[in-house]
């Protein structure tokens, strides 16, 4: 089984054709993947992006929720504080002065309004006949 020269030829000329098929088959197929795995890189990012924005702004609504909340709880305490007589709040600062007192300290600072507490206490409880003679 000798192979004449044509028919060497012609064996030469198909491996050299099914090597050219083969290395552009694989060409091929590396481009595909290689778009491919672009295409997924772009989505991934794309994806990144919108999950981004979407934390963003699900972070500036929440703000925005406390925000109003904290509006309504500064309304309401306003409301409720514009009803407050003064005797009310002078029994409030002495409740604080009270609780004040209960703790270890040994020195207190009163503020000034202390003195006008006092006063408006005066005013609240007139002192009785007797106390007013003995020396008030």
């Amino acid at each position: 089984m000798f192979l004449r020269r044509g028919e060497l030829d012609l064996a030469g000329e198909r491996e050299r054709r099914a090597t050219v098929t083969e290395a552009e088959g694989k060409r091929a197929a590396a481009i595909t993947v290689a778009e491919g795995e672009k295409q997924a890189a772009i989505l991934r990012a794309e994806g990144d992006r919108q999950a981004q924005i979407l934390r963003a702004e699900a972070g500036r609504q929440a703000q925005i929720l406390q925000a109003e909340g904290y509006s309504q709880a500064l309304s309401a305490i306003y409301a409720a504080a514009k009803e407050i007589d003064s005797k009310t709040m002078s029994l409030q600062y002495l409740e604080t002065l009270k609780s004040m007192g209960q703790g270890a300290s040994t020195k207190f600072i009163f503020p000034m309004e202390f003195t006008s507490l006092m006063q408006s206490f005066r005013n609240i409880f007139p002192a009785s006949d007797g106390e007013a003679k003995s020396g008030s």
